[in-house]
């Protein structure tokens, strides 16, 4: 086949690329869709009908509905589809209500009172109340394994004002709680529910069926509550890991709606008259390989730089993803945040640097782990890597490991491996979740209690320039001392039939925030 020039599919393409300018103090803003095209027709009247199908990779057979496992994005997508959560991100960026209508809080930010939205019923007739969200949050603290329980670890105590509104004290000031309480575990269930095999939402659909690892199927609850949204009759999710696959499927009709597209694909996909690419430019997945901080050989810091100065960005961009990725500097802050620290150098490929600073190692054996299980391009991004470092005569063994279990397997529990980390809106909650000392995902082990302090600090900062020099000291830390190679921030690609409307970039995830089957429709 001929593919058209990146130029020529253009037209094709929705991207959004440049951050707006003076967006609210912890969020981010979006301007208009750039250089790649028309927007997505995002504007046009939504339609009521027909059967939503979606090919997804994010998931495998231990994939459950209960919100406190969820690690990957299938069953989030399912999930968005049976739940709301308690706070959405807008397409701006900002924190807005779901669940939680609106909120404020008191000086210091330690006290917050939240309004419950009224007059929203679960599939099962109940009324949403404070009792139900009061669960729905208790359900990532105290005695439980969920992923959230990190980001609602400063909460000291939940109380009930009335059937309407909620007080959440922190035990410590955070002007982010709202965006926290829009993380992808946490989402509105009945007070008591406790068999999430027989979900209970107030979401535009229902659960059919749910094969983990295969399929999942959901009907219209015919009573949505959010004017313009849920417009599917139906919705069929089938689980389809390889990228050929998904794209195959989508080119013959036969889904509607896919993600994680291979970047050396797009031509193809924009060439069809039958399909769409949605682009979302450098706010996607972080790809990188961590090292564990407190596990030999990767304790010494100077095996650390010959890490970083081993790897070769430019070139793992270029060839894996295809240019749809921006260069990456070792900490999971996107370039494309205001906060990101600019000043900052970039860690150049060297390996001559490399080779020095292994040899004052001690020239110790390496292993990385991979698998397409933690994100597409994974094995071949680790094959560069590994010919990279042979030229600093540095001898990395690369192993390929099944994507089955890989997040309960691999990731936490061996000493270098490969990793995606999507994006956390609020700064603070990005690095809360993935370098505190505390933080349960802190997947490189690295823990510095002045860190801490200035993250725990950050806080409560309301001026915008202290609150930038502390954000950057903390980026400094990492990339000098951490585990972590973040060598690209990809960007989003997710691939749709031309029919499809209501599609757009998000800055936070692919598919439309996760929530495509809330958002799309038919256009005939």
């Amino acid at each position: 086949m001929t593919h058209m020039s990146r130029k020529d599919a253009s037209h094709l393409i929705v991207d959004r690329r440049e951050l707006m300018k003076g967006a609210a103090a912890l969020g981010l803003g979006f301007g208009a869709f750039g250089v790649l095209g028309e927007p997505a027709r995002a504007a046009d009247t939504p339609r009521k009908g027909g059967t939503l199908r979606i090919g997804m990779e994010g998931g495998s057979a231990s994939d459950s509905l209960d919100p406190r496992t969820f690690a990957d994005s299938i069953p989030e997508v399912i999930a968005y589809q049976i739940y709301n959560g308690l706070v959405e991100i807008g397409e701006d960026g900002k924190a807005k209500g779901e669940l939680l209508e609106s909120w404020e809080s008191k000086p210091g930010a330690t006290e917050w009172i939240f309004n419950v939205r009224k007059d929203i019923t679960f599939h099962s007739g109940k009324t949403l109340d404070a009792d139900d969200i009061i669960y729905s949050l208790n359900l990532h603290r105290g005695d439980t394994k969920s992923a959230a329980k990190d980001v609602l670890s400063a909460i000291k105590d939940i109380k009930k004002l009335s059937p309407s509104q909620i007080q959440i004290t922190l035990d410590q000031g955070n002007l982010n709680l709202p965006y926290n309480l829009a993380d992808f575990h946490i989402y509105g269930v009945p007070d008591g529910l406790t068999d999430f095999s027989k979900p209970d939402g107030t979401g535009a659909y229902k659960l059919v069926s749910f094969e983990p690892g295969v399929r999942a199927v959901t009907r219209n609850s015919g009573h949505y509550w959010k004017q313009g949204r849920g417009n599917f009759d139906g919705v069929e999710l089938t689980y389809i890991a390889d990228a050929t696959a998904r794209m195959q499927a989508l080119l013959a009709g036969e889904v509607d709606a896919i993600n994680r597209i291979d970047p050396k694909t797009v031509d193809i996909i924009a060439a069809s008259p039958d399909s769409q690419i949605v682009r979302t430019k450098g706010t996607g997945t972080r790809y990188c390989f961590v090292a564990l901080c407190d596990t030999a050989p990767y304790d010494n810091v100077d095996l650390r730089w010959a890490l970083k100065y081993g790897i070769d960005r430019k070139k793992i961009i270029d060839t894996v993803y295809m240019g749809y990725a921006t260069i990456g500097n070792d900490t999971t802050i996107s370039p494309m945040n205001r906060f990101f620290d600019r000043d900052l150098p970039q860690t150049p490929y060297d390996p001559e640097k490399a080779a020095f600073h292994y040899k004052k190692a001690g020239s110790p054996k390496l292993e990385l782990k991979v698998s397409e299980g933690a994100f597409s391009g994974a094995t071949d991004a680790g094959v560069l890597y590994q010919e990279a470092m042979k030229q600093a005569g540095i001898d990395l063994t690369v192993t390929r490991v099944s994507g089955d279990g890989y997040w309960s397997n691999v990731w936490l529990k061996v000493p270098f491996c490969a990793v995606a980390w999507q994006d956390r809106l609020a700064v603070d909650l990005q690095l809360s979740q993935t370098y505190l000392s505390s933080a349960a995902w802190n997947d490189t082990h690295w823990k510095r209690p002045e860190f801490d302090k200035i993250v725990l600090a950050a806080r409560t900062e309301e001026n915008e320039t202290k609150l930038h020099e502390m954000y950057n000291q903390a980026q400094k830390m990492i990339h000098d001392d951490g585990g972590m190679i973040c060598y690209a921030v990809g960007d989003f690609l997710d691939g749709y039939a031309k029919k499809i409307a209501g599609v757009a970039p998000h800055p936070r995830y692919d598919m439309c925030d996760l929530r495509v089957a809330e958002k799309a429709w038919f256009t005939a």
